[in-house]
């Protein structure tokens, strides 16, 4: 009886001890995962014109401060080449394009609409695409302007004349458009300036300010933030009658796997800090 009673009072201590143990490692893991959560970091994948390059990389400084578990990963490039990569299914959480166009082409509410969504995708979070920011183009020119341009009416006389070498964006990407737009209002043909040899080309806005920079053309056809950037003189700027305005649109994705991080982004990318560094190069914030 005494060895039973002693085997019952060994059992009953080690379930109480195998009790307090398992409570141990249960509030220590619990402890553990919480920490971890605390320490987890995020990271946004944000596509984004070209001609941001400068400005988001200074802002995505600014941002450490506030949200310093947020790393802020950027694709620049033209904002054609940022459709495509999206449309064949890149890691994206946000977008930024230099123009409405690429950004209807991912707007579902605009699937029916074939001109401007011509594949019906619907790849945007709802409600999150918005204007952002005004651009403005301008004519710039290398330093000393050599040729003595002035203005985009000497540059439309100088094309008819076959007197000038310019650098502008391709057709598929925004700046190549807004300068499109540009010879459409003087009525200048742009198959027969290339023929002729008076038209260079780059496949974003910032190969075009390469070539004016380095004095390859006599002038390039730009942003006024771009021009900034590189320390360009913009000697005209295209009025709204001349290519319409160049409004940045932005959205969130509808496969982002971090879309409360994103929203927080863009808030702050509306916010007065990131005003401030917008307009220091040239921007216009709209919201």
């Amino acid at each position: 009886m005494k060895f039973t009673a002693g085997i019952a009072k060994m059992t009953a201590c080690t379930l109480m001890l195998s009790a307090l143990f398992g409570c141990g490692r249960s509030a220590g893991t619990a402890q553990t995962e919480q920490t971890a959560d605390l320490g987890a970091k995020t990271e946004l994948n944000v596509f984004a014109a070209a001609s941001m390059t400068e400005t988001l990389n200074q802002i995505a400084e600014n941002y450490k401060s506030v949200e310093p578990d947020v790393t802020l990963t950027f694709n620049f490039a033209s904002s054609g080449d940022l459709l495509t990569q999206i449309k064949e299914g890149a890691d994206c959480d946000i977008f930024i394009s230099a123009a409405p166009k690429q950004m209807n082409a991912l707007d579902g509410t605009l699937a029916d609409d074939s001109d401007k969504n011509p594949d019906g995708l619907d790849e945007l979070l709802e409600g999150t695409r918005f204007d952002m920011l005004e651009n403005k183009v301008v004519l710039a020119v290398p330093d000393g302007n050599p040729k003595g341009i002035e203005s985009f009416d000497q540059l439309a006389e100088l094309l008819r004349a076959g007197d000038v070498f310019l650098a502008m964006g391709n057709s598929d990407v925004p700046v190549g458009q807004y300068t499109q737009k540009i010879f459409a209002h003087y009525g200048l043909d742009e198959q027969t300036m290339a023929d002729a040899g008076e038209l260079t080309y780059g496949s974003n806005v910032k190969e075009v300010t390469t070539q004016v920079s380095e004095g390859a053309v006599d002038c390039g056809i730009i942003y006024a933030t771009d021009a900034n950037a590189a320390g360009l003189t913009a000697v005209d700027e295209a009025t709204a009658d001349m290519c319409g305005q160049v409004i940045y649109q932005a959205a969130i994705l509808k496969n982002s796997p971090n879309p409360d991080a994103a929203k927080a982004f863009l808030d702050y990318l509306t916010g007065d800090s990131a005003g401030k560094v917008f307009k220091s190069v040239g921007f216009t914030p709209i919201k």
